[in-house]
């Protein structure tokens, strides 16, 4: 009934539509396993794409040749550029998206992808010979073969929904959860844990009143996540809207806490930290008479809003009650409640960088199976996988990003060095050489790797190189271009900047803090004419390179010096058991861990600066 697939991808959420993508586009035959083919890349929580960190992600997976970043610009209701205020490393790209477009979108771009076939069905199981995955099993029996196997299983791994006191076996709302899997990993010798997610409720935007909140629109110039010029910034924008919870709002949402399963002891697993629900927020933050909440609407022509900020699994009436305290909130009705779910993962120490499991061969995890939490670093460990499942099965070199190449492969070392105990979340902070990982240059870092292994196209190529010669030239002619006191003067006056007493070169008068791109068109019509040549993306390419040029080089340097431990390669079969002068500690984290290298041993929680030393002796022998 079925082929011998190159590549089978267990779940069709963010992290499985990308892998699928990536391994057909690169030449595999691919069989995407779902339980419903009707919720093919469904944003089950907030309908939004990228943010601190996340936007940085978006973009790069948008480089290497991924679609989220494209699915996210067809499907975009509004855009905003978040930390503008702040330095280049900071700026962060994020969409609020049309949840019916973007799944919709993602199904029709995998149905028109050659080499992706489809299986609607739950897989219970794995094909397993000799230490290797050979397939999957499904939930009526059939044996589909495989060279490799992705799960993507999301939050479906026997997950448990909780409202107040009552719980159901599901994944996600209204559909069920997925077993068989975990128990059989654990046989063979997995570890397993539980994790916590929640959502909040839904309401009728009809029911709101609007004149109680503040509006948040979209950036009066809004971008785009992808570089291609196949999607375009949006025309017009749907507003958000912010208000408050209340010491009202509090105490009503308190009469409930006997009942709620987080505080009860129902809910095992460990929620997201920095995304907790509004009762651990009003619980941990006492001292807080109020909390913000987003109102998002869900798409262009729908009356849905999900309520960010509010997420809870308080018994229905409970919330209910609490909503309509809520100013503009005085007669919301609720589509539906909002809820936890508890689901489990797999401590993603068990894998390798490419994210293959390191127990059995050809298995490959991505998403929340590995701790994780957002669709944009599942949509990224997807990426990954899909990627390196393919490369595998073409016996190619492995695909793996250094952690001063882009945030994915901060995401990956940091999962599979420190593994989580909570679900995982990127933010910039996670990255020590983030003036580097910028969301204006991931093509400028990655477009040319992921043409090399074949999934950015010719046109991708095209277009960094066009504009990374481009950004060179206008570099070096800003460096000799020179302006005239009487030229300039009047203008830099008016800026509020130093008036100059003889001519200056335009690359240095940039270097200023109060100046731009967009006031020296402002200064001298000469060089307007001449900028007016280059592209948006060009001008601010130049602008940031010219400004940050120290800091960059400075940061280059350090990349540089750190890479030398990258190359201390460790055999697999290195014995950190029989080094006595290693610590207790240092040799049961290698012994568990297995790093390839002494630059991943030394991210390792545990391995002291003295374990590193000691190993690069032996390592030296």
């Amino acid at each position: 009934m079925f082929p011998l697939y190159d590549v089978i991808v267990v779940g069709a959420g963010h992290a499985g539509c990308e892998a699928a993508h990536a391994a057909a586009a690169m030449g595999s035959k691919v069989l995407l396993c779902t339980m419903n083919m009707n919720t093919i890349a469904q944003m089950s929580c907030n309908p939004a794409m990228g943010g601190v960190a996340k936007g940085q992600i978006v973009r790069e997976i948008d480089a290497l040749g991924g679609m989220s970043g494209i699915i996210s610009d067809k499907s975009m209701i509004q855009f905003r550029m978040l930390n503008r205020s702040k330095g280049p490393a900071m700026w962060s790209p994020r969409s609020q998206n049309d949840r019916m477009r973007f799944a919709e979108e993602w199904r029709l771009t995998l149905e028109r992808t050659p080499n992706v076939d489809f299986w609607q069905e739950m897989i219970s199981g794995l094909l397993v010979k000799n230490g290797r995955v050979v397939g999957v099993k499904t939930a009526i029996g059939i044996e589909i073969p495989s060279k490799t196997v992705v799960l993507t299983n999301g939050t479906f791994l026997n997950g448990i929904i909780h409202i107040g006191e009552k719980q159901f076996g599901g994944g996600r709302t209204g559909e069920s959860a997925a077993r068989g899997i975990t128990e059989q990993l654990v046989q063979l010798g997995f570890e397993a844990g539980r994790m916590k997610t929640g959502t909040p409720p839904r309401v009728d935007g009809r029911s709101l009143d609007y004149s109680k909140m503040e509006e948040q629109f979209g950036d009066e110039n809004p971008e785009k996540f992808s570089y291609l010029n196949s999607t375009v910034p949006l025309k017009s924008q749907k507003s958000c809207w912010i208000t408050y919870t209340n010491k009202e709002v509090h105490q009503s949402l308190e009469t409930g806490f006997d009942r709620s399963p987080m505080f009860n002891g129902r809910i095992q697993g460990l929620g997201p930290r920095y995304c907790p629900s509004i009762e651990d927020k009003i619980n941990r933050f006492a001292e807080r008479e109020r909390h913000q909440i987003f109102v998002e609407p869900e798409g262009w022509n729908t009356v849905e809003i999900y309520v960010n900020g509010f997420s809870t699994s308080l018994p229905e009436d409970v919330q209910y009650k609490a909503l309509r305290l809520i100013p503009g909130f005085e007669n919301a009705k609720m589509f539906r409640p909002g809820y936890a779910i508890e689901y489990d993962f797999f401590p993603p120490t068990q894998l390798n960088s490419t994210l293959e499991t390191k127990l059995l061969e050809n298995l490959y995890f991505a998403g929340q199976i590995n701790g994780t939490t957002g669709y944009e670093e599942a949509a990224s460990q997807g990426l990954v996988a899909g990627i390196n499942a393919c490369l595998k099965v073409q016996e190619k070199e492995p695909f793996i990003l250094k952690r001063s190449e882009a945030y994915i492969g901060v995401l990956v070392d940091d999962l599979i060095n420190k593994g989580t105990e909570e679900p995982y979340r990127m933010f910039t902070s996670r990255a020590e050489f983030r003036l580097l990982l910028r969301q204006d240059n991931a093509d400028l870092r990655l477009t040319q790797l992921g043409h090399n292994i074949g999934l950015a196209s010719d046109e991708r190529l095209e277009k960094m190189q066009e504009k990374k010669s481009n950004t060179a030239k206008l570099i070096n002619d800003l460096k000799q271009k020179k302006l005239s006191p009487e030229s300039i003067n009047q203008g830099l006056e008016s800026m509020g900047t130093a008036t100059i007493l003889e001519k200056i070169s335009v690359e240095k008068l940039l270097k200023r803090p109060q100046i731009g791109m967009n006031e020296l068109i402002s200064v001298d019509e000469e060089l307007s004419e001449y900028l007016g040549k280059y592209s948006k993306d060009v001008l601010e390419q130049a602008e940031i390179q010219i400004k940050y040029d120290s800091y960059i080089d400075k940061e280059q340097q350090l990349v540089d010096k750190l890479s030398n431990m990258e190359h201390y390669q460790i055999p697999q079969t290195f014995d950190f058991l029989s080094i006595t002068a290693l610590s207790n500690e240092g040799r049961q984290k290698l012994t568990k861990i297995r790093p390839q290298t002494l630059g991943q041993a030394s991210r390792i929680s545990g391995v002291s600066p003295a374990d590193l030393s000691i190993l690069t002796v032996y390592l030296g022998r």
